[in-house]
């Protein structure tokens, strides 16, 4: 069978790294976007510092994401390379309509949106698993909730101190410059964690379902590849993206991309310990309205958030959607 074969199984693989690379163009917004509308660095200046961090991100976590998401949303017995290529078309296909649309929503859920909707084309909802759908589906609703109320805690705090303190303002702006290299620094690193343990889960249950490597692991070269892969792509960027994130939905200063980077790097460390596939977007956008909100409501520009809010909830059934169009289209062809 094609789908077998070992020249089927690399054409995957790239497929795998290719959504690995249009992760990282998508979201690159999410690493850069506040340090790049606070003039804390140039576009150019941005994109390789996030990607750095990105790369390096391997050496400070370890596989948990990438177990979940090889071994913990559907039954592995049920997987065969098709699968994962439908799924893979599924979730690349709506990154690019999204990122055409400057959309920030979520590549993590449109991976494994598109996963599911391939599985299930093969073999029906019992392929799912849900003890791990659990997590993913709660912190697609916690995820921005908990970014909001840390970027909000953490702008307050900053704002007392200032006010007790009276400091300049010109120095405030001077210094929070330079703690902004610090927190996007801390920012890329938990999107890198997090997102490349994405594709190393995918390409690591390919290589078990064709029979490659005879028990789930993760190989150390699919490490290395994936956070490669995913740097390079957030050093090219997304531009469309950036300018939704970083002055579409609130106007910020540096201070607010201190706190809004802290908030979600915090909120980033503890999702992948623990395992769970986040939405760096999710957070990061939650973040960034929490630390608007701070100033006053009207600060954020909710008519912008909320259609972002709705591409949030699309994106898994989306992808499931195309995916599985994929899986029923092709499949006697394999």
């Amino acid at each position: 069978m094609i789908e077998s074969s070992f020249i089927f199984v690399l054409f995957v693989i790239l497929l795998a790294l290719i959504f690995d690379f249009t992760n990282g163009i998508h979201d690159a917004a999410n690493s850069i976007a506040t340090i790049v509308s606070t003039r804390g660095l140039t576009p150019r200046q941005a994109v390789v510092w996030a990607s750095f961090f990105n790369f390096i991100a391997f050496l400070v976590f370890g596989t948990a994401v990438a177990k979940t998401i090889g071994s913990g949303l559907i039954d592995a017995k049920s997987v065969t390379p098709f699968v994962i290529f439908a799924g893979l078309i599924g979730a690349i296909g709506w990154n690019i309509i999204t990122w055409y649309l400057g959309l920030p929503t979520s590549s993590s859920h449109a991976l494994i949106g598109g996963y599911a909707g391939a599985a299930i084309a093969k073999s029906g909802f019992k392929v799912i698993i849900f003890g791990g759908w659990y997590k993913t589906i709660i912190f697609i609703f916690l995820a921005p909730i908990i970014g909001m109320i840390l970027g909000l805690i953490f702008i307050t705090v900053a704002t007392w101190i200032i006010y007790k303190r009276n400091y300049n303002p010109s120095s405030v702006n001077f210094w929070s410059k330079y703690l902004q290299f610090f927190s996007a620094s801390l920012y890329s690193l938990g999107h890198g964690g997090n997102d490349a343990q994405k594709t190393m889960g995918i390409i690591s249950i390919l290589l078990f379902s064709s029979g490659t490597i005879s028990s789930f692991y993760i190989p150390l070269w699919v490490v290395l590849i994936s956070h490669t892969t995913i740097a390079l792509g957030t050093f090219l960027g997304g531009w469309r993206i950036v300018k939704t994130m970083g002055q579409k939905i609130v106007k910020l200063r540096p201070i607010d991309g201190v706190a809004a980077e802290t908030a979600s790097s915090i909120s980033l460390f503890g999702a992948t310990y623990l395992g769970v596939p986040v939405s760096t977007t999710h957070i990061i956008i939650g973040a960034i309205s929490g630390v608007g909100a701070a100033k006053r409501i009207s600060a954020v520009r909710w008519g912008i958030t909320l259609r972002i809010v709705w591409a949030w909830f699309l994106t898994i059934p989306a992808a499931a959607i195309i995916a599985g169009v994929i899986y029923t289209i092709l499949n006697p062809f394999f």
